[in-house]
């Protein structure tokens, strides 16, 4: 592994750095400023940069500008004042993976490096991952229509919908159809329109002229430069905010856009495929996606079956995912028993793929023995079934733990107990099993675990909104819809919850 480079004109914080991470058996190397670290560029290259923004000569955004130019895919931890607001957006806007505020805890820090760590060997292995890994798995006659298309499509360069339950896959078809397109030795863009902030959106998909805006130091390009000649894939489309929705209409429409703050038009050669799990024909009649742009985007249509529907593909999956998770750790495979794989297929699994791989790594770290039985799976998914193996018809009701998000679910790199050890090894469950009072602290543990061990650099934001709306939610079940009574019941102003129903976009609220 390569070493870990941290650029600072501050030798304190150098030496801070270098021995945190010495601790933690993490090679580095030191600069005192930016000039260093571009020559010694062209001579090797760090797993992950770490960079302060002010220094003498060149800042850290001029060194994160030569850094994602040369290499795109290096996680750059931009290290800023805790007030400067507009420095930190800018290194957002300039592709840094995070910043760092000073003044800093330094536990924090170590496991923000280590986090940028983990992405940036995710993105080495992938790079030189085997070229014969299936690209998607299937053999349920719901998946081989989806490959057909992919096949009818494979010399189209068509604008492309698909739809599907969340963790259904759709990016890896987007993918596919990428790969067997004309445009497959051309670059594949991916950009997750719900992910970022509405303000920086603009910016990500039409890029900057420098000087557009406060903290754009440098000019960048946009990910329709990007993926010229490509393919642009956009989730989560039916998210994006409506007055980009024109913008993005006029790229569709007429082939040319604009940069933020620039006034010369740029032409895009780029086939664009979009992914929603949303009614976006409902969006539109709510007046919150534009009917113009979904006739454009929905030329073909791609719907992928949910796990439910293609009951008959979990053992293939397990079986992968298995293999998969046991080569990332060094470990040999654990295999499923026969009840166990049963029991498997019988579940819901409303999180689709994405949680069935999500179970297959904590099955590896967690399940004790080679051999998997269905006392060794989380004590939640039988809760979920309602104790039997064989009752299918009786969908569950998701819990936090197992309702997989975005990037959310448990993989390799956690190693969460699903209980306290002492009570499992007591083979008690305590107060921590689903029916007991501090049942869903344990899965909110379990959940937020897995969402930092992936990566996932917005948990508190996504957790604490969907906190907030359970809570706003039951209140108002409980008051009939009365925002103001559900106020006082939950101790806090009108004003406050009023700004959290609309921000939430929480439904059938009434004034008292």
């Amino acid at each position: 592994m390569k070493p870990i480079w941290i650029v600072d004109d501050d030798e304190s914080i150098r030496w801070v750095l270098e021995k945190a991470l010495a601790r933690e058996n993490l090679a580095t190397r030191s600069f005192a400023n930016a000039r260093d670290a571009i020559a010694a560029l062209d001579r090797e290259t760090p797993q992950v940069l770490v960079s302060d923004i002010r220094m003498p000569g060149d800042s850290g955004l001029d060194l994160l500008a030569v850094v994602k130019e040369r290499l795109p895919a290096l996680p750059v931890i931009i290290i800023t004042a805790f007030s400067d607001l507009d420095s930190a957006v800018a290194a957002f806007q300039g592709g840094a993976f995070e910043y760092l505020a000073k003044p800093f805890d330094i536990d924090k820090a170590v496991e923000l490096i280590r986090r940028a760590l983990e992405e940036s060997l995710r993105e080495t292995s992938v790079e030189s991952g085997p070229a014969d890994t299936p690209e998607i798995l299937g053999q349920a006659p719901a998946m081989q229509e989806v490959f057909r298309a992919i096949g009818r499509l494979s010399q189209s360069n068509v604008t492309v919908l698909i739809t599907g339950e969340s963790g259904t896959g759709k990016e890896l078809v987007a993918r596919a159809l990428h790969k067997h397109s004309p445009r497959a030795a051309q670059p594949f863009v991916a950009i997750n329109t719900a992910a970022i902030p509405k303000d920086l959106l603009e910016s990500e998909l039409f890029g900057h002229e420098r000087g557009a805006f406060t903290g754009a130091q440098t000019t960048r390009r946009g990910r329709f430069e990007q993926a010229e000649n490509g393919t642009l894939f956009m989730d989560e489309i039916g998210d994006m905010p409506f007055d980009l929705q024109t913008r993005l209409l006029r790229v569709l429409s007429d082939g040319h856009f604009y940069r933020v703050g620039g006034h010369q038009p740029l032409k895009a050669n780029v086939r664009v495929i979009t992914a929603t799990h949303q009614n976006l024909e409902q969006r539109v009649r709510d007046g919150l996606f534009r009917e113009d742009l979904y006739h454009r985007l929905n030329v073909i249509r791609l719907r992928l079956p949910s796990l439910r529907e293609r009951r008959e593909d979990i053992p293939i999956l397990v079986r992968h995912f298995l293999v998969q998770s046991a080569k990332q750790l060094g470990v040999e495979a654990k295999r499923m028993s026969d009840s166990a794989l049963q029991f498997l297929c019988s579940l819901e699994l409303p999180g689709n793929v994405r949680q069935l791989e999500n179970l297959c790594n904590w099955i590896t770290v967690m399940a004790p023995g080679q051999t998997v039985e269905i006392k060794d799976l989380p004590v939640e998914l039988s809760q979920e079934q309602g104790g039997g193996a064989h009752a299918p018809s009786a969908p569950p009701a998701p819990t936090a733990a197992w309702h997989a998000q975005e990037h959310g679910g448990l993989t390799h790199h956690g190693t969460v107990h699903p209980m306290p050890v002492s009570d499992a090894a007591n083979g008690s469950h305590g107060s921590h099993a689903n029916g007991g009072p501090d049942g869903w602290l344990n899965l909110l543990e379990l959940q937020a675990a897995g969402m930092l061990a992936s990566g996932q650099q917005d948990v508190m934001d996504v957790l604490g909104r969907q906190f907030e709306s359970t809570l706003i939610r039951t209140a108002l079940r409980h008051t009939h819809g009365r925002k103001n009574d559900a106020a006082v019941r939950l101790g806090i102003g009108r004003n406050t919850i009023t700004r959290k129903i609309a921000e939430l976009g929480i439904d059938g609220a009434k004034d008292d």
